[in-house]
């Protein structure tokens, strides 16, 4: 993420959510990385479902969370993941 665009999806979140806010993450990671971005998100409940072929994950995350920055974050450990496809 360049940094301009974190400063508008910041401001986005800002506007449209009132933190702490419930926050959905939803990611496509290629098969074999999904193990690497699922570790992002150990303490919270991970919904999964492969693509038709088997070659891609769906994952999705349900968290609260305390601020837009802290929503940034993630999005950051997970664009660090080769291949991840945030939604």
């Amino acid at each position: 993420m360049q940094e301009g665009t974190i400063e508008l999806f910041k401001d986005k979140l800002d506007k449209e959510y009132e933190f702490p806010a419930l926050y959905i993450f939803k990611f496509i990671a290629p098969k074999g990385k999904e193990a690497e971005l699922k570790g992002l998100f150990t303490k919270h409940e991970i919904k999964e479902k492969a693509s038709s072929n088997g070659n891609y994950i769906s994952i999705t995350v349900e968290m609260m969370m305390p601020s837009s920055d802290s929503i940034i974050e993630y999005y950051i450990k997970a664009n660090q993941i080769e291949g991840i496809i945030a939604l």
